[in-house]
């Protein structure tokens, strides 16, 4: 059976890997290339613009 000391240490260790891949994560996620090479739809270049409306496609 585990002990409460071993409890302890297993849940202090995995608690501290956690964090540091939380901050690996994101650093990564901060620090990567945009993927520039897929063309934005017009209603994407739309929603990335605050108050712009998307392209009339001909559907209403």
């Amino acid at each position: 059976m585990i002990t409460d000391d071993q409890l302890y240490q297993l849940a202090i260790f995995l608690g501290s890997v956690s964090m540091l891949l939380i901050v690996l994560y994101h650093f990564l996620e901060v620090n990567a290339e945009n993927d520039d090479k897929t063309p934005l739809s017009a209603e994407r270049k739309a929603d990335t613009v605050p108050g712009a409306k998307p392209a009339f496609d001909g559907v209403s």
